[in-house]
């Protein structure tokens, strides 16, 4: 650039070359390193999604098994509850009266 600048147009054969074959070995290391960084990005992409999905299914699971184990508790206290006192004494009456 700086010939360039100074007025002359015409680059020597040995300058252009110098710089060519350090460029090829950098853009080639630099693909070579993006299709490995890029390999393990979409392993680890993968193996995140497979987890993830079987950590959800298995809570899924298990908040499912409580559900129903809460849900037939709260059944079998509304069988085992005796009427109240009160509710009783009229039911009795009615039976009294009935008769």
């Amino acid at each position: 650039m700086v010939v360039l600048k100074n007025g002359q147009t015409t680059l020597n054969e040995e300058e252009i070359i110098s710089g060519v074959p350090f460029f090829e070995e950098w853009k080639h290391s630099a693909a070579k390193n993006i299709k490995k960084h890029s390999y393990n990005g979409l392993v680890a992409i993968i193996r995140l999604y497979f987890r993830s999905a079987n950590f959800l299914k298995s809570k899924y699971q298990d908040l499912k098994i409580k559900v129903k184990n809460l849900r037939g508790k709260k059944l079998n206290a509304e069988e085992k509850r005796e009427v109240s006192g009160f509710l009783k004494m009229i039911s009795e009456y009615k039976q009294k009266s009935e008769r």
